[in-house]
């Protein structure tokens, strides 16, 4: 985008944020998704861009951990640290696979020699890991012998420790009055477990804990216990926030790098690429769906008890209860979801390449460009059910 474009681009949503800040609640919601996070990170540069000021941040495996780089900086660095992060874990733990310019021109050739170039990304990440990511284990741990369940993974995750300590201020994150919480499955009960910086104190291990992704990544021992990648039960924890924020007004910005629709595929890679996408999309329309009935059901309780007698609603314990579950708050739901390009593959969440990178960070970066030029998106719900999402692509119809 040229310079002017990217000014206007900027102009337009700002325009659009300014009616964000009627809502009590706005919350940057990001899914798991390995390589694809760096979509993510486009739209937040985007949202800061507008001058949005978020609430609430919840994320998932990568989602996770940009979440940990956002809240982890002052507004000021926050982009820069972002970036920081995402240029070092894309490089291999051998440095460079090439010239830099080389690639990036090559790469910008056509879609065989990204396809080619993904590839390669995607090997070197499985045989020497990423930079201040992930490392193999040496010697190959092998599947029946008995370890601590913290070494049981083909990688050692400790430089992500290091890398996280070294970007992030974890006591900014626990008493900057931002509300943080991050997703993990308990290995021993197999339970979602949701961390959150209002009841629990955030330390690195909780971010690591919810992209832990076995058979790839060890558990992370947290006080005794064992966790795994949120992802196994839910890559989004939209559920969450929402839950958690029935009696305000909620903006949320679902960020997804998995969408549920798709193509039938014809042929077994393309097999692959859809198993991944319905596997890990979570079902946030469907849990974006059971919302919307939810809220609607609070709204026409309020309005009823509100018809009634007020020594009736006092009085009466059927009214007592409807009462707690009543509400007239709203929830605006926007939708931001990567869709992934034709030369991608199946491998794409560990195509870990610079140039693929900013690709994605573009494509983020652009689509909520997009969507804040839409100074409706932004409106408090008017209609019956205080609920509306948009998306889009999805109303563009693509």
């Amino acid at each position: 985008m040229d310079t002017t474009a990217q000014s206007r681009a900027t102009t337009l949503s700002k325009e659009a944020a300014r009616g964000h800040e009627a809502y009590e609640t706005r919350a940057l919601v990001l899914q798991g998704g390995g390589a694809l996070g760096a979509y993510q990170a486009g739209v937040y540069q985007g949202l800061a861009e507008a001058g949005i000021t978020l609430t609430a941040l919840a994320g998932i495996s990568i989602g996770a951990l940009n979440v940990a780089l956002i809240a982890g900086n002052p507004p000021e660095r926050q982009a820069e640290r972002l970036l920081e992060f995402w240029n070092t874990i894309c490089q291999p733990n051998i440095g460079p696979l090439g010239n830099p310019v080389l690639l990036a021109s090559l790469y910008q050739t056509n879609d065989i020699a990204r396809q080619f170039l993904g590839t390669l990304h995607a090997g070197s990440a499985l045989l020497v890991g990423q930079q201040g990511f992930f490392q193999p284990r040496l010697p190959v741990p092998l599947p029946f012998e008995a370890e601590d369940p913290a070494s049981v993974g083909y990688y050692d995750t400790r430089p992500l420790k290091a890398t996280l300590e070294s970007l992030c201020d974890f006591d900014r994150i626990n008493d900057s009055g931002l509300h943080v919480s991050v997703g993990a499955v308990n290995v021993r009960s197999g339970n979602f477990v949701c961390f959150d910086n209002r009841s629990t104190r955030l330390r690195p291990e909780h971010f690591m804990a919810s992209g832990a992704l076995p058979p790839g990544f060890p558990a992370i021992e947290i006080e005794g216990e064992y966790y795994w990648d949120g992802g196994l039960v839910s890559n989004t924890p939209l559920s969450w926030i929402l839950e958690r924020n029935q009696k305000a007004d909620t903006l949320v910005f679902q960020v997804d790098l998995w969408s549920a629709q798709g193509q039938v595929p014809r042929n077994l890679g393309e097999v692959n690429d859809r198993i991944q996408d319905i596997r890990y999309s979570s079902r946030t329309r469907w849990v974006t769906d059971e919302v919307h009935r939810h809220r609607k059901v609070q709204r026409v309780l309020r309005r009823l008890l509100d018809q009634l007698p007020e020594e009736e609603r006092d009085n009466n314990p059927l009214c007592r209860e409807a009462t707690k579950l009543a509400c007239s708050k709203r929830s605006n739901i926007i939708h931001l979801i990567y869709r992934d390009k034709p030369y991608e593959q199946h491998f794409r969440d560990f195509q870990f390449g610079p140039n693929i990178m900013r690709e994605h960070w573009n494509s983020g970066l652009q689509d909520i460009r997009s969507t804040l030029s839409r100074p409706h998106y932004l409106d408090m719900p008017e209609n019956a059910e205080g609920f509306v999402t948009h998306d889009i692509h999805r109303q563009a119809g693509s």
